[in-house]
């Protein structure tokens, strides 16, 4: 047995071993949390069996589940990467966990990029979810998967932006509400379950500028119309997304 056999080797652990061992963590606290999972996969889930089954609202010709699935499948990815994340993100602010694991050896944008893996991982397990409820449905795709894959990634990136930015700058308890009722204000008018065109078309213009309307539009061009790429809602989440995440860097407090 040589002399250096048990000697310690004190020092942090390689960058990406801590991002993977806090994204698995981040994951874990996500859905043991109730009040997370009825946001994220029991509400879109309801509405999704509920409008796709009761005609409640017209949504032109065609399947409802047609109509509704690239919409909820929207509203998922908002729930999680804005809502869900803002919140979390915000108590954990509030509690002085994110001054904590900013004094560790786990680097802040590295921490940043755990919780983006995490709402990533989350949403891999959502969509899953709601596409196997919506094929029981009746639900008939179409289009190319790369496309909508990009789409829900710059949703997912222009919404993490802006989940940063109101967990960064308004107290716990104001994040909370704020999010909750942004939430509930986008599933009314954000063409996720009502066709934006049963707005006025004043109204229209400002709600189709919404990241939510150009994620709902654009997957449903795709997967319900068959189009290639939409440029202009990928454009309008492209947009959100550098402005959210750039005012996030910019103004997100760690205590």
């Amino acid at each position: 047995m040589s002399a250096g056999t048990f000697t310690p080797r004190p020092g942090a652990a390689p960058v990406s071993r801590m991002i993977l061992a806090q994204t698995a963590l981040e994951t874990r606290m996500l859905l043991r949390n109730g009040e997370q999972l009825l946001l994220t996969v029991i509400i879109p889930a309801l509405l999704l069996v509920l409008f796709s089954a009761v005609d409640i609202i017209d949504v032109g010709t065609g399947k409802s589940v047609d109509f509704l699935a690239p919409g909820i499948l929207a509203l998922a990815v908002m729930s999680t990467a804005f809502t869900g994340q803002a919140i979390a993100t915000g108590f954990d602010r509030r509690y002085g966990v994110l001054k904590r694991l900013g004094a560790s050896p786990l680097p802040r944008w590295a921490l940043m990029a755990a919780k983006t893996l995490s709402v990533l991982v989350t949403e891999v397990l959502q969509i899953a979810l709601l596409t196997v409820i919506a094929f029981a449905l009746g639900w008939s795709p179409h289009g190319n998967p790369l496309s909508a894959v990009l789409l829900v990634l710059l949703g997912t990136a222009a919404f993490s932006g802006l989940g940063l930015l109101m967990a960064g700058t308004l107290r716990a308890e104001a994040t909370l509400a704020a999010a909750n009722l942004v939430f509930l204000l986008l599933l009314v008018g954000g063409g996720v379950i009502v066709p934006l065109d049963k707005f006025p078309g004043a109204v229209q213009s400002v709600l189709g500028l919404l990241p939510v309307s150009a994620l709902s539009d654009g997957l449903r061009e795709v997967l319900q119309h068959g189009a290639a790429l939409p440029w202009g809602d990928a454009a309008i989440l492209a947009v959100w997304a550098v402005l959210g995440l750039g005012a996030a860097a910019r103004w997100f407090r760690w205590e």
